[in-house]
């Protein structure tokens, strides 16, 4: 089965082709068959009417032979062409392939010609086990040498006996061998039928096909990042064309929405950073020192959230393009940035791979990994390897880790995990779905997974960002 589905097309062209095309096979085997079996039928029935005249004429000739007087020469020599045999019992053996419906057909021939018959028998012999034919072919080859023609496989032996005579009348009759012409014809019949017919259906599928096939490449790029520049023109049968129209105004209309939001999201980031400016200012009256930081610290919380919300909103619709970027030197760039800060950040292993990327984005994403590291596992260890056809940036730390259940709903905006990961020790809760958020803008993923030490309990948490190569 699974090798059946390894060689099965996975595109709907070449499943739909390879399906009428077996179908069409199964079909030019049956009605092969079919001729086959009415061509044997024929062929059968030709043997035993070939039979039942020559049995008649030697029969025939038998009664005018036995009458007493002078008979002519050509009666005699038709009575020897005819090469009948006349034996007291019939020669067939038990071990011959009895051909019951033959019979049949042979006594009523017989009988329609007035031949009241007292026991029919045919069957099917191998040439070479007839000892009859074996002497004539042997007389041949003594006279013809190797210049004698080789012999039927097959014969039919048929043998009737007429009521009130003594004898069995026996004739041998070669059996022809298959008809190659039959399958030669068939052979070609089923080549021109899959020409025409899968060739049609080629273009008729091809037809639907490529439409369909451009709208999801189109829906992939707009998934990736959502433009609608140039909207796609319908093209295809008349359900395609409403499908393609259809898309358009689908995507027009998540545009506006998405447009829409960014607009509105721009407008809350100015109207929120204005008078979080002037509390700034503000708050520089205020006497006690002590009191004087925590407010200007929840201003800067209140700022880091809005912009990892303003972030988070524009990493779906990037306006820079991607370019080569040396991503060993990214990497080591973040964790120098660490270093300067005197935070126990360390680059363990960095092979150099270039990537199509947003340098900007990605450097962000690295950032919040190696802080929510720091912040929840006080240190991070930092590697970038290249895995087949991906580039893996993995982060290390020693922390708690995360409970198995709730690693996937870490990843979800506004989710910090508690008592390790709680609102006094971490941010909005959006470090690591911005992460995967720009892993993701970048076609590739950001996965977590905790570490097991050598005793099997959970030594530190992993995350991995793997990003594409081409």
């Amino acid at each position: 089965m699974r090798v059946f589905a390894r060689f099965w097309p996975r595109s709907l062209q070449g499943q739909v082709l390879l399906a009428v095309a077996l179908a069409l096979l199964f079909a030019q085997a049956i009605s092969a068959t079919l001729l086959w079996r009415a061509q044997a039928e024929r062929r059968e029935a030709a043997l035993v009417h070939t039979a039942a005249m020559r049995l008649f004429a030697a029969n025939r000739d038998d009664r005018f032979l036995g009458l007493p007087g002078e008979h002519p020469p050509e009666m005699i020599a038709s009575a020897r062409r005819l090469k009948v045999e006349r034996s007291a019992a019939t020669p067939l053996r038990d071990s011959d392939d009895r051909l019951g419906h033959d019979e049949e057909e042979l006594r009523e021939i017989l009988a329609s010609q007035g031949l009241d018959l007292a026991g029919v028998a045919i069957a099917r012999r191998p040439a070479s086990d007839d000892p009859h034919l074996a002497r004539r072919l042997a007389r041949r080859r003594e006279v013809l040498g190797d210049h004698a023609r080789h012999g039927p496989e097959q014969i039919m032996v048929a043998s009737v006996q007429v009521k009130g005579a003594p004898d069995w009348l026996t004739v041998r009759i070669p059996m022809p061998g298959p008809d190659r012409g039959l399958i030669a014809s068939l052979i070609g019949q089923t080549l021109l039928l899959y020409g025409i017919l899968v060739g049609a259906i080629a273009l008729i599928l091809g037809r639907i096909t490529r439409p369909l096939a451009a709208l999801t490449s189109r829906l992939e790029r707009f998934a990736q990042t959502p433009d609608t520049k140039g909207q796609m023109a319908p093209e295809g049968p008349d359900d395609v064309r409403r499908l393609i129209d259809a898309h358009n105004l689908m995507e027009g209309r998540i545009a506006a929405l998405l447009d829409e939001k960014d607009v509105m999201l721009g407008a809350i980031g100015h109207d929120l950073k204005t008078p979080l400016a002037a509390l700034r200012v503000r708050i520089e009256s205020v006497e006690d020192e002590a009191e004087r930081l925590r407010m200007a610290a929840t201003i800067e919380d209140i700022t880091k959230s809005l912009d990892d919300i303003l972030s988070l909103a524009r990493v779906g619709r990037p306006s820079d393009p991607k370019e080569p970027v040396d991503l060993s030197a990214l990497v080591a760039q973040v964790v120098e940035e660490f270093e300067d800060m005197g935070e126990p950040v360390t680059l363990t292993e960095a092979s150099r791979i270039v990537v199509p990327l947003r340098a900007t984005w990605l450097r962000r994403a690295v950032r919040n990994l190696v802080s929510n590291a720091l912040r929840y596992g006080q240190n991070a260890r930092v590697s970038l390897n290249r895995n087949g056809n991906e580039a893996v940036i993995r982060i290390d730390d020693d922390g708690p880790g995360i409970p198995e259940d709730q690693i996937e709903r870490m990843l979800e905006p506004f989710t910090r995990g508690e008592p390790s990961r709680n609102s006094e020790t971490g941010g909005a809760g959006l470090g690591l779905t911005l992460a995967r958020a720009i892993a993701e803008q970048h076609g590739g993923s950001l996965s977590l997974a905790n570490r097991a030490g050598a005793d099997g309990a959970v030594a530190g948490l992993s995350a991995a960002i793997r990003l594409p190569l081409a």
